[in-house]
């Protein structure tokens, strides 16, 4: 059986390491499961995830010209994975203080600029009253 890149295959993990898992295709070649490939959620400890001999669906990412590395991932081989991931929801971002950002990059530029300013304009006001040195003191 030839592998092509984005084909989906059953496989067996032969193998686990702190970076991530060997598994082998049915065609006898070996692959590698990077490690944020796993699963969905951050894996700290590919432990919980897999263990060795474990039956594995996953989906070829890539093949180098000389076929002898191979790069799976489990996480794009489930049932309604996409090939291209939006990032986890971890709450909204906000374009400083509390807003939400606008849309375009012209539009995150200028919130960006005008941020900056008033934060810049508040130090400012803040530290101009702390200014001495050392002839302040009264000496």
């Amino acid at each position: 059986m030839s592998l092509s890149v984005g084909s989906v295959v059953e496989g067996t993990v032969t193998g686990i390491t702190n970076f991530g898992a060997f598994v082998e295709l049915p065609s006898g070649q070996t692959g590698l499961v990077h490690i944020s490939e796993v699963a969905d959620v951050y894996v700290t400890d590919i432990n919980e995830h897999l263990k060795k001999d474990d039956k594995v669906k996953v989906k070829v990412l890539n093949i180098d010209p000389n076929g002898k590395k191979i790069g799976l991932s489990i996480r794009q081989a489930q049932e309604g994975a996409s090939a291209t991931r939006a990032l986890p929801p971890r709450g909204r971002y906000t374009g400083g203080r509390g807003r939400p950002a606008p849309g375009t990059f012209e539009d995150k530029l200028k919130r960006f600029m005008k941020d900056s300013e008033d934060r810049l304009g508040d130090l400012k006001r803040n530290t101009e009253g702390k200014r001495g040195g050392r002839g302040s003191r009264g000496f």
